[in-house]
């Protein structure tokens, strides 16, 4: 039951996002973990809404951020564990 309610809690914070933020988890689904750019040239949106789409599923918890090693300025973005493990992935 408590996989049930968490599944349940998943899909209504993912249902209010806006379709923006949907491609964006779609594209990570896909493909893992991936930078702003990588986002960028995998969904063909533009910077700007993939970083609107970023902060909509950073704030619902759908999307688990790292800084990259190599370079502190960049993210890399995968989805959480959680989210994942419910959509069946």
């Amino acid at each position: 039951m408590l996989g049930l309610n968490r599944r349940r809690s998943f899909e209504r914070r993912f249902r209010i996002s806006p379709p923006s933020a949907k491609l964006v988890a779609i594209v990570l689904k896909h493909n893992g973990t991936l930078s702003q750019r990588g986002i960028t040239a995998e969904s063909l949106l533009p910077e700007r809404t993939v970083r609107l789409g970023l902060d909509k599923l950073q704030t619902v918890e759908v999307v688990d951020v790292r800084t990259s090693l190599r370079d502190a300025r960049k993210r890399h973005y995968t989805l959480s564990l959680e989210s994942t493990a419910e959509t069946g992935q």
